[in-house]
Parts: structure tokens; sequence; C-alpha cells
């Protein structure tokens, strides 16, 4: 089905019970249908196949040569999926809803390049109390968004209209993600090995993880979303700094990974989200290595020690539960390191050297300081 497209069932006869009486409102959901499509249609390139009422998206993987410099010779699929979760309670309070649709792209595609990957099509799941056009063309405006800046098309989704699961108001928002990876390029964590540097790539923010932590903060400290507090961005709201959108890597990562059309100079990856950064990079490493961060190689963004120090949460736990600034890592042979770091700030990203691969038991370890 089209992104956003509710499921029909027949409404009762005339004189008795309608769809609608039971809560669900079928023209609200052409309405809200006819409204994305123009979101949609704005992340379709050459590969998506134009298939009108169609039950399903179409997108070619083996193409035109004439349309395309390359094909895959040993392709392989990848696949993840992932949700926004309690952040959407924040844009439904303060009635933004496009940034969660960012998100949810990033939660997903931002995974899928960890594994060498290049992003192909997204599909979005909404469950909701009651279809709103107008909150539908928001989420869904927010997902053609982050699928335009990851460069994938969103080829279909699904909104559900759950009333007697969902509370007034209430919704959730999902995602699917398909990409494409050649099998000798594909990431292989097996290669990282002693000497190989940490880059970290800085976040934007709180990005999608630790809001129920966030939330706890603000209910017991009884902040206010509409106010401006000192120490954070004087431009914005708290309730605007916690909605900045999760960033997105994917273009960012591909490109510098097909710099190198045969060297694999990037060992290994990780996206930093639920555990933090040493629940997420120890991932990435095989068993006879440490990775070895340097955690004063960058600077905590204010948002987490506001956070901090209105909630009185320990160091420990804020390093489990949020990135604190460091939203991607690469792992990179040395040699290649400062080339890969220049290569992606030209890219736009903000990078740091944050550790060493040295030998170990596959754990993420401080680098303690000379006394």
């Amino acid at each position: 089905m089209l992104a956003g497209m509710p499921k029909r069932t027949a409404t009762a006869s005339p004189a008795g019970l309608t769809y609608a009486d039971s809560g669900v409102d079928i023209d609200a959901g052409d309405e809200a249908v006819r409204r994305i499509q123009q979101h949609i249609r704005k992340t379709h390139g050459p590969r998506v196949i134009n298939n009108p009422g169609g039950f399903a998206g179409l997108f070619r993987l083996d193409f035109n040569e004439q349309l395309f410099r390359r094909n895959y010779k040993d392709p392989v699929l990848v696949a993840c999926t992932d949700g926004v979760g309690s952040k959407v309670l924040l844009a439904r309070e303060l009635g933004i809803h496009d940034t969660v649709g960012i998100d949810c792209v990033a939660m997903n595609v931002n995974d899928l390049i960890v594994q060498g990957a290049e992003p192909l099509l997204f599909l979005d799941y909404i469950g909701i109390h009651a279809v709103e056009p107008g909150m539908i063309e928001q989420l869904v405006a927010g997902v053609a968004k982050g699928c335009e800046i990851s460069g994938c098309a969103l080829i279909g989704g699904e909104t559900a209209e759950l009333p007697d699961v969902y509370k007034p108001g209430d919704y959730d928002l999902a995602g699917f993600s398909l990409g494409v990876v050649e099998l000798a390029r594909a990431t292989d964590t097996t290669r990282v090995e002693p000497g190989d540097v940490v880059l970290g790539l800085e976040s934007d923010g709180v990005h999608s993880n630790g809001f129920s932590l966030v939330r706890a903060i603000i209910d017991t400290k009884k902040l206010r979303l509409g106010k401006v507090y000192p120490g954070l961005d004087p431009d914005k709201t708290l309730g605007e700094v916690l909605l900045t959108p999760t960033r997105i890597y994917a273009q960012q990562i591909v490109r510098a990974q097909r710099a190198y059309k045969v060297k694999k100079v990037i060992t290994a990856m990780a996206h930093i989200t639920g555990g933090g950064l040493a629940g997420n990079l120890v991932r990435s490493l095989p068993g006879g290595v440490n990775a070895q961060i340097d955690w004063s190689a960058w600077e905590t963004p204010a948002v987490f020690r506001f956070l901090q120090d209105q909630g009185g949460v320990d160091e420990a736990e804020m390093r489990r539960v949020f990135n604190m600034g460091i939203g991607y890592c690469l792992i990179v042979r040395p040699g290649f390191a400062d080339a890969t770091a220049k290569r992606l700030e030209k890219l736009g990203e903000r990078v740091r050297t944050i550790g060493r691969i040295v030998k170990g038991t596959g754990k993420v370890v401080e680098k303690r300081s000379r006394a």
C-alpha cells in the first residue's frame, strides 16, 4: 500500500453501524493519502517503478547500464527495522511531528550503513488513534525528508487507525529500510586489529534514545518544554532542542567508502544508540582487541549536561543511556585515518579522533590520563 494509506474494511449498512461509528474514518484516510503524495514523489528516482494503485512498491535492483554506471556483481540485501520510541510523546505534546519522521529514517539507515550497505528504499508504519490528515502529512513529510537526506526512496507504508489500541492523540511511528552491499565490500569486524583508529562523528543532540529518562527528568523537575533555558540554544525552547532530529550519516559514509575501490580502509563501524558509545562500539570488536576511548577528545553537548544537572544523573548512567555527543563511529586503518577524517569533514561531518584499538578481550575501555 502507499505510504500512510489506511487499510480498508467494508462498512455496515446505512441502517446500522458504520466503520466511522467504530472510530475509523475512511474519508480522513483518503484525505491523508492525497496530502502525502507530493512528499513521497520527491524521494523517487529512476529505480522506482511507477505502480498506481499497487499493493506494494516496486524497485529495480539489477538496473539498466545505460541509466546507471554500475551493477552489483555479488549483491547482498541488508534490512533493518526500528522506531522512534517515546520521543513521539514530546512531539505530540508540542504539536511538532515532522522531526520524528526524520528520526524514524535515521534510526534505520544509520544501522544499515554500519554493514557497508547503500540504503535503497524505506517503508513506514504509523499506528494512530484517529487519522488526522494534517498530522499524517507532517509525519510522512518528515519521513520523506529523511529519505531525501539518505538517498533512498519511500515506496510504501501503512497507517493503522486503531482507536481501541491508542488513546486520543496517541500514535506510534516505525520504519523498515532495505539496502544493498557488494559482498566483497561488506563490513567484516574480524578485520579490526591493534593500531586501528577510532573516529567519532558528532551527534546533533539527544537523537532518539533515552527519552524515557528525559521525560522522567522533565516531569520530576517540572521543566517547561516551551521555555528557553540558560545554557541551551538561546533561539530554541527546551522542547525544540529535544526534538532536534537524529543526524543521518548515510550518504557521507557511502561516499567515504566509495573513495577506495579496492582497499577496505574502514574495518568496522557503529551507530551510537541505546546503550551509549561503549554499548554499541563493543558490537564491532572481535575478541582479541579493545577499543581504548579518550572521552576528553570531544566536548559533550550542553543538552546532556543540562539533563544531567537537572536530574542528578550519575556520569556512568549518562554514558550508558545517551550518545553524549558522538552519534557514529568508524574504525579505520591508521594510515588512512587522517584522509578519511578530512574526506568526511568535506562532506559536512564534524569528526573527532576518539580512540585506538589495542590488544584486549573485546571491550570498550577508557583511556587513562598519565599521573
